[in-house]
């Protein structure tokens, strides 16, 4: 488990990223209309095959991070100023968001974003625009065969299903055009907690069965954190810690600030911790 150096201010060089890894952000800084600071020098990997969990609370930078590497910065007027965003070995930073979709990379955004006056099957068909046509009728059922529920629902409007069935099939939507990166930003948010470890659970399944790479936004650390195999903290634009999932939930500092497991009245910033342990250090 590693505290992150401030590289944003020190001006150290992101390390290479090792072998095997399938997307990495190299010391990307974003702005949003010229002169607003999001991200300050974020870097970070995600390991082909791995699910990676980035966690934070809000106003961390979680969902500027997701748009960074999906290309939906310029239609909220952000942009990559400085560092680069890298998939599979080749610098997507600037690349159409289409375009990326074809490389390989779907995005869940948080809120689900279902088309609401469509059909769950026409939600799904809507979702391999970039695949070649003929290829429909095979990935809808690989989809439902996955998701049991939604072959049930085929013909319902998705504006008529629950919170989690449509998580369900934003999530079945993204597999439409047939990713080896699937980004899930906040899946859990606004679900009860039986159906958060339900989605969890098929974000798992869709790793070792599918050996889908995830990686995935969340506030709910704990549950990330029992799904995923590495993760980071993030506050104010920057990552503060990062390391196994297992070494961060049996860490007291994330135990106190993500896992709602420390002493109340406690401190509210990782990075006030690590301040302080400096500070006592050199004391």
């Amino acid at each position: 488990m590693t505290s992150v150096p401030d590289t944003a201010s020190s001006g150290a060089a992101p390390a290479a990223a090792p072998e095997g890894t399938m997307l990495s952000l190299n010391n990307v800084e974003v702005i949003y209309d010229d002169v607003i600071l999001v991200l300050r020098g974020l870097s970070l990997a995600v390991p082909e095959g791995k699910i990676v969990a980035l966690l934070g609370s809000n106003g961390a930078g979680k969902s500027t991070t997701l748009k960074a590497v999906s290309g939906l910065l310029p239609s909220e007027h952000g942009e990559v100023t400085d560092g680069s965003v890298l998939f599979r070995g080749q610098d997507i930073t600037t690349m159409d968001p289409a375009e990326r979709v074809k490389q390989g990379m779907s995005l869940c955004m948080e809120g689900r974003h279902v088309f609401e006056h469509l059909t769950v099957a026409e939600n799904l068909v809507a979702g391999a625009y970039t695949q070649p046509r003929g290829n429909g009728a095979e990935d809808l059922e690989v989809v439902y065969e996955f998701f049991p529920k939604l072959a049930d629902m085929r013909s319902r409007v998705a504006g008529y299903l629950s919170g989690g069935e449509q998580q369900m099939l934003a999530i079945g939507r993204a597999l439409m055009a047939r990713p080896t990166l699937l980004m899930l930003d906040e899946p859990s948010l606004g679900l009860a907690p039986l159906l958060v470890q339900e989605i969890f659970g098929y974000i798992k399944r869709l790793n070792e069965e599918r050996g889908l790479t995830v990686l995935v936004i969340e506030q709910n650390a704990r549950r990330a954190l029992e799904v995923a195999h590495h993760g980071y903290i993030m506050e104010q634009g920057r990552i503060v810690l990062e390391g196994p999932a297992a070494e961060l939930r049996e860490n007291p500092d994330v135990k106190e600030f993500y896992l709602g497991l420390g002493e109340e009245g406690g401190r509210k910033s990782y990075r006030d911790v690590k301040h302080y342990k400096r500070r006592k250090r050199w004391l």
